[in-house]
């Protein structure tokens, strides 16, 4: 049984130990002859016989699903012939490869050594007989724990502090996950940059104009040598990032304005929603767009001004990233703008001020701390884009500031250089990691920048 319904049949057997938890402890309060009273209600007494027959089902399917992959792994290549066996993790990992595609039936059997064949033949029986076991033992857990809870049920037992205590625990252990996942992230990027530059100087990698990550797999190829610049890649970020804010915020802070201020309640209640749509749209779709309308279209302008024009190029997949963020600044301005004090307006107003005048010289000022930092997020997120650019702007990594070249950014080259069967040993496969970590700080940066301004609004206001 896969993970998934294993998981499935766990809250089914939770759900029967909570049925039943409830019927005891209502037979309980109600026993022949009389009325006893209960330390907490039945539900709590069915929510802690659920809770023993989930928690612990659920730990044993995540310990299992967590280890059963390397244990299995390490099993079938400690079974390989010493001429097969591999000298690193890179060779390694496209072994493993290998018998997985086997045992999948994507590579045929007789494309490959025998032992290779009888190595996938054994992945498939293991992983069956891991299956089978990991379903005997949670199902068993589960029916054993759900017993226990449910023969605990006691009149006197104080079921609710339990539950309470149980759940508080599981609170703070999902906030613990999501720290210290946050934290793995960090130090396996990290740990990965660093052997990136065991391999490639520090001066290089910040301070080279070129990028080609193209590195020899052996000694007798050519190209040797690569080139791993960073520079073209984040100022073709930059670039295309501008280019979308150039679109984004004009349009999106003037909607904002128009739909908080001045549009009637009806207005709002059709364009808004209009507006949001956007946000809905994928980002493959806006790819299409950009690259089957919008970069035909700037190549023609381009020819009939006498201008050279590149047919993939920044200002193409720049315009399409703006219309695709004008949700989000438009969002986040209209509800900071919303959220200046009725006050501020009444007062200006009552001075004598027209209504554009109080939007321009009261509501804007006290607005523009929350605006800033909006848009600050919504650079954040255009730095991130990687569909758009793959589509409308190239793969080249260009030096320039011309919006008509092409051009590539940091995401696009993360995700080339990770794309298909990589040796994770290698220069080229590192410097994803390297420009990873360069992203994660920039955009760090950015949001905490804009965080730190939205928080200043908030405490002026609130």
């Amino acid at each position: 049984m896969q993970p998934a319904n294993l998981f499935l049949l766990i809250l089914a057997l939770a759900v029967v130990a909570y049925g039943l938890g409830y019927a005891r402890s209502r037979s309980l309060a109600m026993p022949l002859g009389g009325i006893r009273h209960l330390k907490s209600l039945p539900f709590y007494y069915g929510a802690r016989a659920a809770l023993w027959a989930g928690i612990p089902a659920l730990l044993v399917l995540g310990l299992w699903a967590a280890f059963q992959g390397k244990v299995i792994q390490l099993i079938v290549v400690g079974g390989l012939p010493p001429e097969l066996m591999p000298a690193n993790e890179g060779q390694a990992s496209l072994l493993l490869s290998k018998i997985s595609n086997v045992a999948s039936g994507a590579l045929p059997a007789g494309f490959v050594e025998p032992p290779i064949a009888a190595a996938a033949e054994r992945l498939e029986a293991l992983r069956a007989q891991s299956r089978l076991l990991m379903s005997a033992l949670v199902v068993s857990v589960a029916v054993l724990a759900g017993f226990l809870g449910w023969l605990r049920i006691r009149p006197r037992l104080n079921a609710r502090s339990q539950v309470e205590a149980i759940l508080k625990w599981l609170f703070f252990a999902c906030a613990a996950l999501a720290i210290l996942t946050t934290v793995g992230i960090i130090f396996s990027v990290a740990f990965e940059t660093f052997r990136f530059f065991g391999k490639v100087p520090f001066t290089e990698f910040f301070f080279g104009t070129q990028w080609s990550p193209q590195t020899a797999l052996r000694a007798d190829q050519v190209a040797a040598q690569g080139a791993f610049g960073m520079i073209p890649l984040f100022t073709g970020t930059l670039l295309i990032s501008a280019i979308a804010m150039v679109v984004a915020v004009p349009v999106g802070l003037l909607s904002a304005i128009y739909l908080s201020e001045y549009a009637n309640k009806k207005v709002r209640g059709v364009v808004k929603p209009l507006l949001e749509m956007l946000a809905g749209i994928p980002t493959v779709v806006y790819g299409f767009f950009a690259a089957l309308t919008v970069a035909p279209f700037i190549g023609d302008l381009a020819d009939s001004l006498g201008i050279e024009a590149s047919s993939q190029s920044a200002l193409a997949a720049g315009g399409v990233m703006g219309i695709m963020i004008i949700p989000f600044v438009s969002s986040l301005s209209d509800d900071v703008i919303n959220a200046v004090p009725q006050s501020l307006r009444d007062g200006s107003l009552a001075l004598g001020a027209t209504q554009s005048e109080t939007m321009k010289k009261v509501i804007f000022p006290a607005a523009l701390p929350g605006i800033m930092g909006g848009v600050l997020l919504a650079v954040s997120r255009a730095i991130g884009e990687t569909m758009i650019v793959v589509m409308a702007a190239g793969l080249a990594a260009n030096l320039t500031a011309n919006p008509l070249e092409t051009v590539t950014t940091v995401t696009v080259q993360i995700v080339t250089l990770l794309t298909g069967d990589q040796e994770f040993d290698s220069a080229k496969t590192l410097a994803a990691f390297a420009l990873g970590a360069m992203l994660f700080l920039a955009t760090l940066l950015l949001n905490v920048i804009a965080l730190k301004i939205v928080r200043k609004y908030r405490e002026q206001y609130d």
